[in-house]
């Protein structure tokens, strides 16, 4: 038997599903919610970026934040996402993943994936299908199971 876990995600939500089989029903195991996620930038940052007067002779400059807020905060959603599924691998949950999700966070998720876990994923599907109800998850990875 071969267990499956199916991470619907997105930069503010993520689903993990179980199928034990190909042919099983989906089944919720845990809904993940991250607010900041949905937050605008003038949200997630508390001041305008700091300024430096320089030195002498080369005058004043903005000292500002390389990465927008908003991306580290999914990146920081997508390394939580990664930690629950490392813990699944380590109690045995699951045999292979399939990872569903927007472009942009598939691939911050994956590259949050520990080695073990990254090791495990069998098939991506670039969609964001957070929104949508069990079966019509099921009914767009069926395939991929």
């Amino acid at each position: 038997m071969s267990r499956t876990w199916v991470i619907v995600a997105e930069s503010s939500r993520a689903k993990i599903y179980e199928a034990e089989t190909a042919a099983a029903d989906l089944v919720e195991r845990e809904d993940m919610v991250h607010p900041e996620g949905r937050l605008h930038e003038r949200d997630l940052v508390s001041d305008r970026p700091g300024h430096d007067s320089g030195e002498a002779g080369s005058g004043p400059h903005v000292l500002d934040e390389h990465t927008p807020a908003h991306i580290e905060e999914m990146h920081r959603f997508a390394r939580e996402i990664a930690g629950r599924l490392e813990q699944g691998l380590n109690d045995k949950a699951y045999d292979r993943l399939v990872l569903v999700a927007p472009p942009k966070f598939l691939g911050a998720l994956r590259d949050a994936l520990p080695q073990g876990v990254a090791g495990l994923v069998a098939e991506t599907l670039h969609k964001d299908l957070v929104q949508h109800s069990t079966e019509e998850v099921r009914q767009q990875v069926q395939t991929l199971l």
